[in-house]
């Protein structure tokens, strides 16, 4: 079977035994998908050599990164599309499992034959151990969601599924920082591209882990780096959510999401962003339908600009 998906990603360093364990586990759900997809890894941080040599994984060590030293987004989708010839790419956290129903999603989705991009909510799931991915594994994952996992805010994203002649450019954001992940969702809207959220028909299972492996042990949201996201992305208009998607995938069909409601008025909000590509009418939208928001953001500029002045003088 030719394979249809390469999956990528950029794992952690493999120091800490409970990141590396749930690494492993995510790594060999994916492989345990079979011939329809390869996998690539991508970075040299330490571990992930050794990692890849005893899953029998194509690594890639030369990858782009910012003067913190942390990859660039845009290094690794390079990357990834330079070494493979699939019709589909599909970048995937470190963390997360993969079951089945991701190929035939992604089959399903490519055969509509719009570009799109696919998205979709996690399970949490708290995981310590290595899992054994033989013959029905998946069963018994599936049942632990049932018992034990909890459904993600449509906040954030942890996989993105697309043509390969998606995302051909990028900005040059800091992995494993947010808002990156926003901006994905921001920009397909903005080409287009369907943005389809797959939750219903395609469960994903995030292994709960804490932040030791992030400077100071924050979350990734409160680093500097994030702030640089942000700003790369094009300022915090373009922080768009799982709710922003325009098409849903349910029951094996591809359906667009009808806007009435709050909906509607949201689909307003951001018509000039995504229709328009006019981020000053974007922010004048923003303030009229936000006027508290958009006033307490003003003062925090103005805040923030008097203050800078006062340390000058």
């Amino acid at each position: 079977m030719t394979a249809l998906i390469t999956l990528f990603s950029a794992p952690k360093p493999f120091t800490n035994p409970h990141i590396a364990t749930i690494q492993r586990n995510a790594i060999r759900s994916w492989l345990a998908l079979g011939d329809a997809v390869e996998v690539l890894l991508l970075g040299n941080e330490d571990g992930l050599p050794e990692a890849a040599d005893e899953l029998g994984v194509h690594l890639i060590k030369e990858v782009k990164r910012n003067a913190q030293g942390t990859p660039l987004v845009s290094s690794l989708f390079e990357l990834a599309r330079r070494h493979s010839s699939t019709s589909l790419l599909a970048y995937v956290n470190a963390d997360i499992l993969l079951l089945p129903d991701f190929v035939a999603a992604a089959q399903t989705l490519l055969a509509d034959g719009n570009p799109f991009l696919g998205v979709g909510q996690r399970w949490d799931l708290e995981i310590k151990d290595e899992l054994d991915f033989g013959e029905n594994w998946d069963a018994g994952l599936r049942q632990r969601i049932q018992e034990k996992g909890v459904l993600h805010p449509p906040a954030g994203s942890d996989y993105f599924l697309y043509p390969r002649d998606c995302f051909t450019w990028m900005p040059e954001f800091a992995i494993g920082r947010a808002g990156w992940d926003n901006w994905m969702i921001y920009w397909a809207r903005r080409e287009g591209w369907r943005v389809v959220d797959a939750t219903a028909d395609l469960p994903i299972v995030h292994q709960n882990h804490d932040y030791s492996h992030l400077p100071g042990g924050q979350p990734h949201y409160r680093l500097p780096e994030t702030d640089v996201n942000v700003r790369l992305g094009g300022g915090r208009r373009t922080i768009f959510t799982l709710s922003d998607a325009n098409y849903r995938l349910k029951d094996g069909l591809v359906s667009a999401v009808p806007a009435h409601g709050a909906r509607f008025w949201r689909e307003v909000e951001i018509y000039p962003l995504v229709r328009l590509h006019s981020r000053l009418l974007g922010q004048l939208f923003f303030a009229l339908f936000h006027p508290r928001k958009a006033w307490g953001e003003a003062r925090g500029w103005l805040a923030y600009k008097l203050g800078r002045l006062r340390k000058r003088h």
